[in-house]
C-alpha cells in the first residue's frame, strides 16, 4: 500500500514543487514507483517533468469534479518509475465547483484508494492557501512534508498551517502525522540563514530533516528544461541533497 504525502506551505516561493519533483524523481531512481498529484492550478510540477497541461482535459480537476477517475488521469513522466496526475488553470476554479459536493473534503481520498496499490510513494503538491484543494490533500495523506525557506520571514504564517493540521487530525484524518520540515534555500554564508536552521531545530525538534536544500542556481535552471535536478545536473549540490533527502524519506518507511 502506497504512501500518501502532503507537500503543504501557503506560503509560495518556498521550494514546495522542487521538493515534490525531486524527491521523487530521485525515489524512482532507487527503484520506487512514484506517482504526483498535482493540486496546484499553477501547474508547475507539471512543467518540471516537461508535460505542458495547459490545453490537457484529463487532469485533476477532471477528476475532483467527477468527470474521470483518477486512474485515466495519470500521465507517464518519461522517467521510469515516475507517474503524474497534472494540473492546469481550470483547477482554480475547482474551490467553487466542489463547494456543494457531499464530503468535499474527502473526494481526492476516495479518489486515490482506487490507485493507492499502485504505488510506493504518492506526493501531492498543494497551492500556496490552506483552502479547500490544501484540505482535501491533508484529509488524504497519511504525512505532510513541509518546505520551509531559510530567510526572514520564514516562520510566518507556520503556525496557521499547523493550526490546520490540528484540525485536520481532530476533525478529518486523525492518523496524519507531520512526514517533516524540510529546510530550502539555505546559504550558508549569511547569519540569518544559520539562525533560521537553529530556530526551527529548537521548535521542531526531531520532526526536521537532517537534510538541508541549498540555494543552487542549477536547482532553479532544471524546471525550465522540464527535468528534475538528477538528470539537469548529475553533479550539483542541489542534486546530492535531494539525493539525500530522498533516502530520509525511505528510512520513514
Amino acid at each position: 500500500m502506497g504512501r500518501v504525502i502532503s507537500v503543504s506551505n501557503q506560503k509560495g516561493g518556498v521550494g514546495k514543487t522542487t521538493t515534490t519533483v525531486n524527491v521523487s524523481a530521485l525515489l524512482a531512481e532507487k527503484g520506487k514507483r512514484v506517482l504526483i498529484i498535482d493540486i496546484d492550478p499553477q501547474a508547475n510540477a507539471g512543467f518540471g517533468l516537461g508535460i505542458n497541461a495547459e490545453e490537457l482535459d484529463t487532469t485533476i480537476y477532471e477528476v475532483l469534479i467527477g468527470h474521470m477517475p483518477i486512474r485515466e488521469a495519470i500521465f507517464k513522466s518519461g522517467i521510469e518509475g515516475l507517474y503524474l496526475v497534472p494540473s492546469n488553470i481550470h483547477l482554480s476554479g475547482a474551490q467553487i465547483d466542489l463547494l456543494d459536493l457531499p464530503e468535499k473534503e474527502f473526494i481526492l481520498k476516495k479518489a486515490i484508494a482506487d490507485i493507492r496499490g499502485d504505488f510506493d510513494y504518492i506526493f501531492i503538491d498543494c497551492p500556496p492557501s490552506l483552502g479547500l484543494l490544501t484540505l482535501n490533500s491533508l484529509a488524504a495523506a497519511d504525512s505532510v512534508m513541509i518546505p520551509l525557506q531559510c530567510e526572514y520571514y520564514a516562520l510566518e504564517g507556520l503556525s496557521q498551517l499547523l493550526r490546520i493540521i490540528a484540525m485536520v487530525q481532530e476533525n478529518l484524518n486523525r492518523n496524519l502525522r507531520i512526514e517533516g520540515v524540510v529546510l530550502t534555500m539555505y546559504d550558508s554564508r549569511t547569519n540569518l540563514a544559520q539562525q533560521v536552521v537553529s530556530d526551527v531545530r529548537d521548535y521542531f525538534k526531531d520532526r526536521v530533516f537532517n537534510t538541508i536544500i541549498p540555494r543552487n542556481v542549477r536547482l532553479s535552471e532544471a524546471p525550465s528544461f522540464g527535468k528534475p535536478i538528477n538528470l539537469y545536473d548529475r553533479g550539483s549540490a542541489g542534486s546530492h541533497t535531494y539525493e539525500k533527502l530522498a533516502q530520509e524519506v525511505i528510512q520513514n518507511d
